[in-house]
Formats: C-alpha cells, structure tokens, sequence
C-alpha cells in the first residue's frame, strides 16, 4: 500500500475518512446478511415470500440508481454518500416494529437505496481521487471496505442474534449507518473535471447501458448478481435445512476474509497485466463455488465454497470498477458506476423470487447448481464478446491484448 506514501498528507487524510464511513456503510449493511431471511422465516414466510421480501431491497437501487447517478455528477459525490448512510441508519429501525410482509418489502425497498447511492459516490469519488497509473491499485485497496464490512457484519450479526436476539442486532445496525454519516460529513469533494458535453439526461443515461464498451459489463454482472442474490437470501436457510452444524455468519466471514486477502494484489496485478484476465479468473471461481454449495454436504464444503466465492467477488468487483473507470470520463463516472450496476441490481431482484420459485420446487441445492450454470454462462460471453471482435476478446480476456474501449 506504499502506493498512498506519494499523496500529499491532505489526500490521504481524505482517504482514510472516506475508508472508515465505508467500513461503517458495510458493516451496518452486511450485519443484517445473515439474520434477516431467518427473521422473515420466523414472521411466517415461505422459500418464495422470503425470495420476494429479499429481492425488493434491489427495487430502491434499480429506481433510484439513474437520478443518483446524475445527482453525483451534476451536484457532488458526497451528497450521494449522505443519501446511502441516512437510509442504512433509518432502515435497521424498521426492522425493530414491522412484522408484516407487504411492509417488510416497502422497507427492503427502501434499504435499497442505501447501496444505490453510497456505491456510486463511493466509487466514483475514489476514481476521482486516483492517478491513473494506479487506478487499479488504489480502488482494490478502497475497495477492502466492503471485504472487511463482511467479515466483521455477519460474524457480529449472526452471533448477536443467538445470543441475544433481533432487537440488538437492529439497533447496532442502526447506529452503525449513523456513524456512517459522522464519518461522511468529513469527507472532502474535490470539484468534478468537466470533459464531456453531452446532457446528463435519462435518456442519456439509459443509451449507456446498450453501447458497446458497457453492453458486456452489464450483462456479467447482472448474471453474477443472479448468483450474489441467490447466495445472500438463501445460503443461511440452505445451511439450517442441511442441519449441518455451522452458523450462517461464518460462511458470510470466510467469504469476507478470501475477498479481503484476494483484493490486497489484484488491482495492483491488473494495472500490470489488464483487467480482462482477473474478470476470467473470478467468473471461473465463481462457477466453482456455486457448484461446490450444489454438492455441499458438511461444514468443510459449506466453507471451502464461502472461501472461493469470496476470491472470485474480491477479484471481479473492484476489477470492473476500474475497467468502467477506464472507459469513462470524469463527468460521467456517477451514471457509469450506475448503469452498469443496473445489471447487478435486476441480478438480486430476480434471484429471489425467480430462484427462490426453483427452490420451492426442487430444493435449494439445484438452485445453487443453477446459479453455478450462470456464472459460467457469463464465462463465456465475456470470453466471446469483451472487444470489438471474436479473436479481440478472447485475448483481452486471458490477458493477451489491451483493452479497445478504454480511454486514452
């Protein structure tokens, strides 16, 4: 991380409260991960209400993804990360009195919006911020929040709830966000270089997603999103109907510590070799994970599968982030962020109640061994489709030429 010593000392400073609102966002978020499809089983639900509750945290991304795109590109990133970490204090509170499932999904609505806006303005303020010569390096080090968010969230979570129940959990939850938003408040937003010409409208904002240098990114990660979905509303209830003896929030854990260990060289290692190798490398890991949870049946396999797909997300997340850096200009770096993420988001969305549907009727292991299937699929359209050309392609995904659409 010597990378860092070459900032000036108000730099790093801006860095390191920008690194620690972060670990707060994620913390809050994630400590819920592994409690609330049992907390939405314990209210009555079935496989698919809990599919359908859990999804609709992905309806507050996909709604408010564009104006918050916009927002932090025409006004300030940090006005975007003030969203995220009020709604991630606020929502927890909710928890603590509703009990109905229309409610329960109006509120994982609205959760949602949390991720929509602190992702973008966290993501776009940080590729503001780095040089590009390390713009890899840089947003895999920032990145690391989210790896140890998941490794501290649902380890607290899942242990405080056993022991002490729901209304703890939310409340730590709760003042976790608000922590957020004392972090968020020093935060310094240094002004937004304007480059391009173009109007930052709707209109503009959705022609995004169908032109050729985000087309592909979109789509691997709203296959991947199906399989993050999946994992994140059902690998608790897969674990607990297995009766194998291991607690929910040290599958989440073991992912969080690969992904943490995973992100420390890869965005240093993709400056060097490109970014289209490491996107391979984790689709292929998450394929393998997927497939091993299908074939889980003791705590080892349940963890070995966690590790894995934790490599594969630390690797694949903070590596398109760059490559979408690479292709975007500064202005347009909040509605980049936002319309590619769009495809991770309808991934969630579905995953619950379109996967959970599958698990209804064929149990929660097929369902995993379907969702290995996508990611593979994924594999290969980035493999066939990532340039401009089939031979193109193929070499930039196994890190043999450069990237045609980045940026010059």
């Amino acid at each position: 991380m010597n990378v860092f010593l070459k900032f000036d000392r108000s730099l790093r400073r801006n860095l390191l409260i920008l690194f620690c609102a972060g670990l707060s966002f994620w913390s809050s978020l994630t400590a819920l991960l592994p409690v609330l499809p049992l907390y939405i089983e314990d209210v009555g639900a079935n496989k698919q209400q809990i599919g359908m509750v859990m999804g609709c945290f992905a309806i507050g991304l996909l709604l408010f993804r564009p104006w918050l795109g916009q927002l932090a590109d025409r006004r300030s990133r940090k006005l975007v990360l003030y969203i995220g970490t009020a709604v991630v204090a606020i929502a927890p509170l909710g928890y603590l009195v509703i009990t109905s499932l229309p409610l329960l999904m109006a509120l994982r609505a609205f959760h949602g919006i949390s991720i929509a806006a602190f992702t973008t303005g966290y993501s776009a303020l940080v590729a503001d911020i780095a040089p590009p010569q390390h713009r890899g390096e840089v947003i895999g080090y920032m990145s690391l929040v989210t790896a140890i968010g998941m490794a501290v969230g649902p380890a607290i979570g899942g242990f405080l709830q056993a022991g002490a129940g729901y209304a703890p959990l939310f409340l730590l939850s709760a003042g976790l966000g608000f922590l957020g938003i004392l972090f968020t408040s020093q935060v310094y937003n240094p002004p937004i270089a304007k480059v391009t010409t173009e109007s930052p409208s709707a209109d503009r904002f959705w022609s995004l997603l169908f032109s050729p240098r985000l087309r592909i990114p979109a789509i691997v990660l709203l296959l991947v999103g199906l399989a993050f979905g999946t994992l994140s509303t059902f690998a608790p209830l897969f674990i607990k109907s297995t009766q194998v003896d291991l607690n929910a929030g040290l599958f989440y854990t073991a992912a969080a510590i690969a992904s943490f260990v995973v992100r420390l060289t890869t965005g240093r290692a993709s400056d060097r070799y490109g970014r289209g190798l490491f996107i391979s490398i984790s689709l292929i890991l998450y394929s393998v994970s997927m497939l091993l949870l299908w074939q889980a049946t003791n705590a080892s396999m349940f963890l070995w599968a966690a590790i894995i797909e934790g490599a594969g997300a630390g690797m694949l997340l903070p590596t398109i982030a760059a490559l979408l850096v690479d292709r975007a200009q500064p202005d347009e770096r909040g509605r980049i962020f936002g319309v590619c993420m769009v495809g991770f988001d309808v991934g969630i969305a579905i995953a619950g109640p379109f996967l959970g549907l599958i698990a209804e009727q064929v149990g929660y292991r097929a369902m995993f061994g379907a969702a290995g299937g996508l990611t593979f699929l994924a594999l290969l359209i980035f493999l066939t489709h990532s340039s401009k050309s089939f031979p193109a392609s193929l070499r930039f995904a196994l890190g043999r030429g450069q990237d045609a659409y980045a940026l010059k």
